[in-house]
């Protein structure tokens, strides 16, 4: 089952994505600039091989909704949102506040 819900951060709207799957979740929010997800994002992927898509994002592991990859601290993030001021251990929440 697929999901899609607008949300709210400080008076922003993020477009939240649930795709249910056997026994996992893959979760996403994002803004038109860059997204957040679950565990299933490999970054360094994105840093290394898709790195002239330049590609602002950021991860959360052991996360299961929507309420705790946005309350999660980022284990990893791409070079590009990086240089958005995102921070690895940045609340998802506050990173995605940074990629307006």
């Amino acid at each position: 089952m697929l999901e899609m819900n607008p949300i709210s951060i400080e008076g922003h709207t993020f477009i939240a994505v649930t795709l249910k799957l056997p026994k996992t979740n893959f979760m996403a929010v994002m803004s038109d600039k860059g997204y957040i997800m679950c565990g299933a994002l490999d970054v360094a992927l994105l840093n290394e091989k898709l790195k002239e898509r330049k590609i602002i994002a950021g991860r959360a592991v052991g996360v299961r909704t929507i309420d705790q990859l946005l309350e999660a601290p980022l284990e990893s993030i791409t070079l590009e949102a990086e240089a958005v001021g995102v921070k690895a251990g940045m609340k998802g929440k506050d990173a995605l506040l940074k990629m307006l």
